[in-house]
């Protein structure tokens, strides 16, 4: 009773849902490898960054710390996002702390959607990989139970094993949605962090400049 007998027996649909099982999988690990990888060398750069950042003697100075340290480009866009607007367009209407309030959102939302990348990923995997797999169970046990009928060899020896076979869908599914659930929630924790720091920069460097 194993996976590749149950997928040589499988008629196109328990196949079709082996194979998007795989590709779930598949999906969820680049993910989680490559975003384990970037969060956790994000979440140590951005807190040596801002220290680096305010033990500066001057902007252009901490600016300049922050291009050596920051490889993500976590914190370089915001304070590349405080310099004037040209004159007479929208983006300069206003007062300077208007200005800075809204330059600095519009780069913060778009390095939290760097950092959020992969998420929707992962929770779609994680919430309907069982379900998939479930699927997979229920065509397979139906498949078997319809060959058995066809034969008339109908006996628990005859019924046991397909419907085993057909279980490891089931398995297949909760192995495949587990990693991304866990994956799903342990980044979440670590974005919300470097996304907490990234507001507090954001925030104290709009009160610098303001009354700059």
């Amino acid at each position: 009773m194993n996976f590749q007998h149950l997928f040589t027996q499988s008629d196109t649909i328990g196949k079709a849902v082996a194979i998007l099982l795989l590709l779930m999988s598949i999906a969820s690990w680049v993910v989680i490898f490559y975003k384990g990888w970037m969060l956790r060398r994000a979440a140590g750069r951005v807190a040596r960054g801002v220290a680096g950042f305010w033990q500066a003697p001057s902007l252009q100075e901490g600016a300049d710390r922050l291009a050596a340290l920051d490889h993500e480009q976590l914190l370089t866009p915001l304070v590349l996002a405080i310099r004037r607007p040209p004159a007479g367009t929208l983006a300069a209407a206003g007062d300077r702390s208007q200005q800075l309030t809204r330059v600095l959102r519009d780069a913060l939302h778009a390095v939290l959607r760097r950092l959020q990348f992969g998420q929707v990923l992962l929770a779609t995997v994680g919430s309907t990989a069982p379900f998939v797999g479930l699927l997979g169970t229920v065509w397979g046990i139906y498949h078997a139970l319809t060959s058995i009928a066809t034969a008339g060899q109908l006996s628990i020896d005859k019924v046991a094993g397909p419907v085993g076979e057909a279980l490891i869908m089931t398995a297949a599914g909760l192995a495949v949605a587990i990693p991304a659930v866990l994956a799903y929630n342990w980044f979440g924790r670590t974005v919300a962090r470097i996304e907490a720091d990234l507001e507090g920069f954001a925030r104290d460097l709009r009160e610098l400049l303001a009354h700059h």
